[in-house]
């Protein structure tokens, strides 16, 4: 496996692979990988003959109170994880390859990444549909994979991906949790040993919510459960924990898909989850 750091060795990697007649998939991280991230890689690798990992924490989905800075970095670790997940090719770019001088352009995606949240991060999804569109258009692989712990964001790269008409295949792989519930996460890292006790009861209360609603229960009135639920368990605030079309998230219809989306800050951390109904 090789660490590569500019776009033109990646495009020349990718080229050889494809005369070779290779299948190509990527998978788009930010470091700071646990055995979620393996699963995505594992994934390209059941669907792709060569598999690209991006490592690149990017500056442009976070905001100036977020924690870009003391985000978690560990290449070395993380190369370990990629080597071992199967992953073929490491692009681990600096900042200034991505986003050089005179950089303008955004990507933004109207509706879908404006709610939910959106509402809370309005400069999350721009940032993230925009590096996203970057590194496929760099790679063009056949495949990329991503989490569906963040299912809104999935959403969003599969509506850029379309309607930018970028010949991607965008494959939603399913959330790899701990023994007791909890959705692995890079951020999971900041939590200290009492709210992790405490952190698996948020994915509790949203999957007793996904049965309620399945049984009958009225969504709204669920999910307002759920958020009495997450705040009596000890959780701080609740940013939202809403029931919405699994494909449009907008209100849910009867008969229509449905997901449970939830977000909670415990501590330092600020969690996401979501579960099917």
């Amino acid at each position: 496996m090789q660490v590569i750091r500019t776009i033109a060795d990646l495009r020349s990697h990718v080229a050889t692979w494809r005369r070779d007649g290779h299948r190509v998939g990527l998978v788009p991280t930010m470091g700071a990988l646990h055995p979620g991230h393996a699963s995505l890689i594992k994934r390209s690798a059941a669907d792709a003959d060569r598999t690209v990992v991006t490592i690149f924490v990017n500056p442009t989905q976070f905001s100036p109170q977020e924690d870009f800075a003391t985000y978690p970095r560990d290449e070395a670790r993380d190369l370990d994880i990629i080597t071992g997940a199967g992953g073929h090719l490491v692009f681990a770019p600096e900042i200034r390859e991505v986003y050089r001088d005179g950089h303008r352009t955004k990507v933004e995606v109207q509706s879908l990444g404006q709610t939910l949240e959106g509402e809370f991060r309005p400069h999350f999804f721009v940032g993230v549909a925009t590096i996203v569109a970057k590194l496929l258009i760099q790679a063009l692989p056949d495949i990329a994979v991503f989490g569906e712990k963040d299912y809104q964001q999935l959403c969003v790269i599969r509506q850029m991906a379309q309607d930018l008409d970028i010949p991607t295949e965008i494959i939603g792989a399913e959330t790899v949790r701990e023994p007791d519930g909890l959705a692995m996460s890079s951020r999971n890292r900041y939590l200290s040993n009492a709210e992790r006790i405490i952190a698996p009861a948020m994915h509790a209360a949203i999957s007793q919510a996904a049965g309620r609603i399945a049984k009958g229960a009225n969504p709204a009135t669920a999910a307002a459960e759920a958020v009495s639920e997450v705040l009596s368990a000890g959780f701080q605030r609740v940013d939202y924990i809403a029931a919405r079309d699994a494909e449009t998230l907008r209100e849910p219809a009867k008969g229509r898909p449905m997901r449970i989306l939830a977000t909670a800050w415990l501590g330092q951390a600020r969690l996401i989850d979501n579960v099917a109904v």
